[in-house]
């Protein structure tokens, strides 16, 4: 490890428009005051959280450089090249853990292969808290991200995931772009057998915000428009 290497702190944000900094720990906020030097999707929303962090800090002293699905390994190692000198950065996600379920997990990587220190700071993650609140396995669980976007393969793959699920008792995760949740539903309700179990977590610690479990069944007869909401979807056995 370089003698003078700078850290990456990870610098988790909201999960919706509701909150302040009472749902981030103060610790987070002496990081955003000193770090002068950021990774970030979109620089837009990105200075929008950082204001919202705190409405006294200075952006036009920030350098942000942008980092989304696109940006390669090179990038990464080109842009960490400042922080192997010994300058702190910060990566942060357009919502909730940078790293999970975000084009910051290469950059994460290129800074360990870099051999410079990684930081998590504290703050939500709409994977953990949908798990927390669904009673399903939260010692065994797979985390399967975007499923395939056309109806018949991603038939097929809730299929191969209940079997699993089934199989093993392990809780299966799944998020799906905001708009084709509905859709998700749907495929969930046709695949799935009557009694296997699904929890949805949408829009978690926002204002409506709500967390359920039930079976297939239930979900089918009673199915709420789930709109383009953030959401998490679990696909679980009951607990042996």
């Amino acid at each position: 490890m370089a003698e003078r290497s700078g850290t990456l702190h990870l610098v988790p944000t909201w999960l919706g428009d509701a909150g302040g900094m009472e749902q981030l720990p103060a610790g987070n906020l002496d990081a955003i005051r000193r770090i002068d030097l950021w990774f970030c999707e979109n620089e837009r929303s990105a200075r929008r959280a950082l204001r919202r962090m705190d409405s006294d800090l200075d952006l036009t002293r920030l350098e942000l450089h942008r980092f989304d699905k696109d940006s390669t390994r090179a990038d990464a190692l080109a842009l960490l090249r400042g922080v192997v000198d010994g300058r702190d950065a910060a990566i942060i996600s357009e919502a909730g853990m940078p790293g999970i379920a975000d084009p910051g997990a290469l950059l994460v990587a290129a800074a360990h292969e870099s051999g410079i220190p990684v930081v998590p700071l504290i703050g939500p993650v709409s994977l953990m808290l949908t798990l927390a609140a669904s009673g399903l396995n939260g010692q065994g669980f797979t985390f399967h991200g975007y499923l395939p976007v056309k109806s018949e393969e991603r038939k097929r793959a809730i299929k191969r995931i209940e079997s699993d699920a089934m199989r093993s008792g392990t809780a299966q995760l799944i998020i799906e772009t905001p708009y084709r949740n509905d859709v998700l539903l749907n495929d969930l309700c046709m695949a799935c057998a009557p009694s296997t179990l699904l929890c949805i977590g949408i829009d978690l610690t926002q204002p409506g915000g709500w967390a359920r479990t039930m079976s297939m069944r239930q979900w089918k007869s009673e199915r709420p428009p789930l709109g383009k909401r953030p959401a998490v979807f679990i696909i679980g056995s009951p607990q042996r």
